[in-house]
């Protein structure tokens, strides 16, 4: 049940406050004893060590990251043929899970395999190649030249889990944390926290690539604020002429009339929130005043003219494609080098239930050189140090085959007991690889990492500690990490 008294106060802003109590000395002090009890942000108050605007004033700890740049393959990419060699699937071809209960164990799979009469062993078409750096233990896939080239300055986590076994649960809970709809994004989580580094655009942007293989349906909920204010949201950009829709003035309208429009819807605003309280009303007028800056910021952003061919030809024959993985990754380089706090980049069609060589093949031809790319020019630019990568799925894939038994165009059905993620940048060790699964791929034999784990772990990075990040809705404090996750230390830096 909510505190009515503290819900008040949550809509009070300071003027409002000391206004209504300003009549006696007495009140004064009343303020001041409680706002001791409450703290600041209850009442609406200034905190004197705001640095970033965010909800926290500052960070609780020395940050290592002051961005992020998220890269998701939605549809949950293929871990045994990619990054988590497994030889002994070699021997094993074609023998059946089920007839190995100390592996299988069980363990609950999808509808569209848990019909069939055998789950047959398959091993990846694909050859895979050791890194030769001073940490021993990290394989690429040969489908993966450009990410070798690279991997001394990732981290391989082999062993995080999750519990969705499904696209949308699973997404869901990758972003927000929670298999739930309706929570805050990872990135609102951070916007709101930490406030903004740029005035002129979004602290939250979203970016979408289209892929090669099965489209799962990606829901605007993803980015959403959820409970959080709405400012918080993440703001989509679209591929081709008009990143954001309606950002141009239509025919006829000049920015002196837009400054003029804004100015009196501004002013019908600011009486509405004094008539209410709602902060709701405040969010949108400076939700307008962004659109209002990001006429002028966002065009710019958006045109690559400025970039030298080196660059360009770093991220491959696709990057002046809008809309492209290639083009979107240099776009996320620039949206971090201008201080956006957080980037989201969806690349689709990673569901591989049938010819998952074919698809998979071509999943990597798009997104192998410019992933690659971007952290190289991060690291060049003196900009990998204080930004955090982060790649993966919402789950990973099984080491049976879907379907009948081919080592040709053999499918995988979804796994989320284990799966491989990789991250980089601020805070996280480079070279080393984190958790081991069986000889399967199957199961985790060593250092399990949770979804949970995986958030606390970037926020303590970004200087924050996940059980004082919080919100209180609905008379419950919510987090991104719910009641669970424990810091991975192993990869800090």
């Amino acid at each position: 049940m909510t505190n009515p008294l503290r819900d008040s106060l949550d809509l009070l802003n300071r003027r409002q406050f000391f206004g209504r109590t300003s009549g006696t000395v007495a009140g004064g002090l009343g303020v001041a004893a409680l706002g001791d009890l409450l703290g600041a942000q209850a009442l609406g108050l200034p905190r004197s060590d705001d640095k970033t605007g965010g909800v926290l004033g500052k960070p609780h700890f020395p940050p290592r990251a002051r961005r992020v740049i998220y890269l998701h393959m939605m549809g949950g990419p293929s871990q045994l043929d990619l990054l988590d060699h497994k030889p002994r699937l070699r021997e094993m071809a074609g023998k059946d899970l089920r007839a190995m209960p100390e592996i299988h164990n069980g363990q609950r799979i999808t509808g569209m395999t848990s019909g069939q009469a055998s789950l047959p062993l398959v091993p990846s078409r694909f050859a895979f190649e050791h890194v030769k750096n001073d940490h021993d233990g990290i394989w690429i896939s040969e489908l993966l030249p450009h990410t070798k080239r690279i991997a001394d300055k990732l981290c391989f986590v082999h062993s995080v889990h999750t519990d969705a076994i499904n696209h949308e649960p699973g997404v869901t809970f990758m972003q927000t944390g929670s298999q739930i709809p309706g929570r805050p994004s990872f990135g609102s989580w951070l916007g709101y926290g930490l406030g903004t580094l740029n005035r002129d655009l979004p602290s939250f942007v979203v970016l979408i690539s289209m892929g090669f293989g099965n489209m799962q349906a990606l829901s605007t909920r993803l980015w959403d604020s959820g409970f959080l204010p709405s400012e918080h949201q993440g703001v989509r950009f679209r591929g081709g002429d008009d990143a954001v829709l309606f950002l141009k003035d239509p025919p006829g309208a000049t920015r002196q009339d837009r400054r003029r429009m804004l100015d009196a819807v501004a002013a019908l605003n600011e009486r509405e929130y004094a008539r209410t309280l709602d902060p709701e009303v405040k969010a949108r007028i400076e939700q307008a005043e962004m659109a209002f800056r990001m006429q002028q910021s966002v065009p710019e952003l958006t045109d690559f003219s400025d970039e030298d061919p080196r660059t360009l030809e770093m991220y491959g024959p696709k990057v002046n494609q809008p809309g492209t993985f290639a083009a979107n990754c240099l776009l996320a380089r620039r949206l971090v080098e201008r201080d956006v706090r957080f980037v989201q980049l969806y690349q689709r069609g990673w569901d591989a239930h049938g010819n998952l060589p074919r698809e998979i093949r071509l999943q990597c031809e798009a997104v192998d050189q410019p992933q690659a790319a971007l952290i190289e020019d991060l690291d060049r630019r003196g900009l990998l140090e204080d930004t955090l990568v982060i790649w993966g799925g919402e789950f990973g894939r099984t080491a049976y085959c879907q379907g009948g038994y081919s080592e040709e165009t053999y499918g995988r059905d979804h796994h989320g007991r284990c799966f491989t993620m990789w991250f980089a940048g601020g805070g996280i060790r480079g070279g080393i690889t984190h958790g081991r699964t069986d000889d399967f791929g199957y199961n985790i034999v060593e250092d399990p990492v949770s979804v949970h784990d995986v958030h606390a772990t970037l926020l303590r990075v970004l200087g924050i500690d996940h059980e004082r990040l919080t919100y209180r809705f609905q008379g419950r404090d919510y987090r991104l990490t719910d009641i669970a996750g424990e810091v991975v230390t192993p990869i800090l830096a």
